[in-house]
C-alpha cells in the first residue's frame, strides 16, 4: 500500500514499539510514524513489498519530503539510504505491524532476496 499521506490518522494510531525506541525526531522514526499504520491496515500489500525491495523508494520519500518536517539534505541523505538499503524502509513501515505480519513480510523478503539473481535479463545471442 503506497503511502496515503493521513497524518492524523498515523500519527494517532498507537505504536506497538514506542516504549522500546528512543523517541527521536529523525527521518526515519518519522517515517515510522506516519506510513507503519497505513501500511498494515486492512494486510500488507505484497506488490508494494516487492517494490520496495527493488528500491523503489521515490513515492515514500516524497511524501515524506511533503510534510516538511526536514530539511532537503536530510531527505537526500534518507532517499540515498533507502535506495541503497531498502530493508531499512521496511523496518519503518513493519513498526506498528505485528509479529505473524511482520513475519510474513521477513519471508517474503528473504524468498525475494533469493530470487533476484536470477530476475537478469539474459543476454540472447544471434
Amino acid at each position: 500500500m503506497a503511502p496515503s499521506h493521513d497524518i492524523t490518522r498515523s500519527a494517532s494510531a498507537p505504536s506497538t514499539t514506542a516504549s522500546r525506541r528512543p523517541a527521536k525526531n529523525t527521518p526515519f522514526e518519522c517515517a515510522a510514524a506516519l506510513f507503519s499504520y497505513d501500511f498494515v491496515s486492512g494486510g500488507v500489500d505484497y506488490d508494494t513489498l516487492e517494490s520496495l525491495h527493488r528500491g523503489e523508494v521515490t513515492e515514500w520519500t516524497s511524501a515524506l519530503r511533503r510534510s516538511g518536517l526536514f530539511t532537503d539534505a536530510e531527505m537526500d541523505a534518507l532517499a540515498a539510504q533507502w535506495s541503497e538499503r531498502p530493508g531499512l524502509l521496511l523496518d519503518a513501515l513493519l513498526r506498528d505491524a505485528d509479529e505473524m505480519t511482520v513475519r510474513r513480510c521477513r519471508l517474503a523478503w528473504s524468498a525475494m532476496d533469493r530470487l533476484a539473481p536470477f530476475q537478469m535479463p539474459i543476454a540472447h545471442s544471434g
